[in-house]
């Protein structure tokens, strides 16, 4: 069942070496997203689970020990999903697993096995909840670090320009979020999230179907929108 779940964005610019001179203007983030791991580590987890958003290529799961790289955003930088095992994975991490990846390195991930699924952007809601469901069910006590970014329309300058909708949805998503409503988190429009570039609501949807009846309490660390895009952070435990 799930026991603990950490909830960070995944703009590569999360990075560091991506992004460069303005690094310092996710310092809170990053700080936020160190806070959240914490909780995933103090569950004490049989596995961790890493879900992001990714395109149809990156779709599907991936093993421990596979790797990713930040060269399209002109970082000579790998990051590997935990442990090296000696395994090699047919295919690169997508960009939000990579940050997972990232951020799990940051903090010394080291002890308990972790495998990653990317989870297509569109994917249904139903099927969302199911596969949070199957997750939930892979060990005794599962910890998922979910990868996801609220709407990318807040600000005229926003990948998506501005999109008046989009404060309201990222204000929905960042309650249900911070109170661990699972309720919420399944209510939220697919279609106004495609609309809104969302990349965080499919996950979002399969970490509500995997908290269904845990019981789980959550807490909100960070939420803003630097560069038009809604970053949230929660800690659920």
């Amino acid at each position: 069942m799930l026991v603990a779940a950490a909830v960070c964005p995944c703009p590569p610019l999360l990075v560091p070496d991506v992004a460069a001179g303005a690094a310092p203007e996710l310092d809170a983030a990053r700080t936020a997203c160190t806070d959240a791991l914490g909780v995933l580590a103090a569950s004490r987890p049989d596995l961790l689970i890493l879900i992001g958003p990714a395109d149809l290529a990156g779709r599907g799961p991936y093993p421990e020990g596979a790797t990713g790289t930040f060269e399209e955003f002109g970082v000579d930088l790998g990051v590997r999903l935990g442990r090296d095992l000696g395994t090699v994975a047919d295919r690169p991490l997508p960009a939000s697993l990579a940050v997972g990846a990232w951020l799990l390195a940051r903090t010394g991930w080291a002890d308990t096995p972790v495998e990653a699924l990317g989870v297509g952007e569109a994917l249904e809601i139903g099927r969302c909840t199911d596969t949070g469901r199957e997750l939930a069910a892979r060990a005794d006590r599962v910890a998922l670090l979910v990868m996801g970014d609220g709407s990318a329309c807040r600000t005229l300058k926003a990948p998506g320009y501005l999109d008046e909708r989009a404060a309201a949805f990222d204000a929905a998503a960042s309650r249900a979020l911070g109170e661990a409503d699972t309720g919420a988190l399944i209510a939220l429009d697919a279609a106004l999230g495609h609309e809104l570039k969302a990349a965080g609501r499919a996950p979002w949807q399969v970490l509500a179907g995997a908290a269904q009846g845990a019981g789980l309490d959550g807490r909100l660390l960070y939420d803003d929108a630097p560069y038009g895009v809604g970053y949230m952070v929660a800690a659920w435990s």
